[in-house]
C-alpha cells in the first residue's frame, strides 16, 4: 500500500483525500442534516451538525481508511424519524442526501478540470505530464490537474461505497427505511457487530483485489458518466 515512495501522483491522492475529508465530508453530513430539517426535524441543527467544521463530523476510524484507501465515512448524523414527515420516504431521503452530495461535487470538480484542459495551457500541460516532461513553471497546473482528477474519483467513490447497505453507510439507512418492522430491529440491535464485520471485510479487500471488484466496477460506471456529463463543455470553449 505505501510502497514505491511519497511521489508527487502520491502525494496529490493523498493531498485530494485529505480535502475531501475537509471540504466535502462536512457538506455531505450537513446535506443529511439539512434534508432532515426540512422535512421536520431539527435533531441535527440542535447538535451542531450542520456545520462545515470538519471537526464536528470526525469519526477516527473512518478518516484513517479514506486517508489510506480512498473509502470512508464521518460520524452519523442524529435523526428523530418520527420527527419526519412521511417517515419512512423522509428517512430514505435523508439518507440519500449526502451521497448525492458527493456527486453533485464530482460533476461540479470534472467542470472546472474540463475547462482547464479545454484551454492551450491545460492542453500543453497535459500534453507534458502524459510524456512525462513537465517544463519548469507547469508544475503548478499538473498538480490541480491532478488534485481535480483525484477529486472527482474520490468523490464518486465516496457516494458508492456509502451506499453499500451496510452499517455505519448511508445505505443502511436508505435499506431500513423500506425493511418490516421485525428486520429492521434486529439489525438495529446487532449493528455494531455487522459494523465490525464490515470494516474487516473493508482491510481485506484492500489486499483481496477481487473482494471489491463490484465496488470499483460500479465507480469505474459512474465515473464514466459524470465525465460523460460534462462533454459539452469542451465543444462549447472551442467555439
Amino acid at each position: 500500500m505505501f510502497t514505491g515512495g511519497l511521489t508527487l501522483e502520491r502525494m496529490m491522492i493523498y493531498g485530494a483525500r485529505i480535502a475531501v475529508f475537509l471540504l466535502i465530508i462536512p457538506i455531505h453530513e450537513s446535506a443529511h442534516g439539512l434534508m432532515a430539517k426540512w422535512l421536520g426535524d431539527d435533531t441535527a441543527e440542535k447538535e451542531g451538525r450542520i456545520t462545515l467544521n470538519p471537526m464536528a463530523h470526525l469519526d477516527v476510524a473512518g478518516f484513517i481508511l479514506m486517508l489510506l484507501l480512498g473509502f470512508g465515512w464521518a460520524k452519523p448524523v442524529p435523526v428523530n424519524v418520527s420527527n419526519l414527515k412521511h417517515r419512512r420516504a423522509g428517512y430514505a431521503l435523508v439518507s440519500a442526501a449526502g451521497p448525492l452530495s458527493n456527486l453533485i461535487a464530482a460533476f461540479l470538480g470534472a467542470a472546472v478540470c474540463t475547462v482547464i484542459l479545454s484551454t492551450e495551457k491545460g492542453q500543453i500541460v497535459a500534453l507534458e505530464q502524459l510524456l512525462g516532461e513537465v517544463q519548469q513553471g507547469n508544475e503548478v497546473w499538473v498538480a490541480v490537474l491532478m488534485l481535480l482528477l483525484n477529486f472527482v474519483q474520490i468523490n464518486v467513490g465516496l457516494a458508492m461505497f456509502n451506499l453499500i447497505p451496510l452499517p455505519p453507510l448511508d445505505g443502511f439507512n436508505l435499506v431500513r427505511a423500506f425493511l418490516p418492522a421485525k428486520a429492521d430491529r434486529w439489525l438495529f440491535e446487532h449493528q455494531h457487530t455487522v459494523s465490525g464485520a464490515f470494516i474487516v471485510l473493508i482491510l481485506v479487500a484492500s489486499y483481496v483485489p477481487e473482494v471489491n471488484a463490484p465496488l470499483m466496477y460500479v465507480i469505474e460506471k459512474v465515473s464514466d458518466f459524470i465525465w460523460w456529463s460534462v462533454s459539452w463543455i469542451e465543444p462549447l470553449m472551442s467555439k
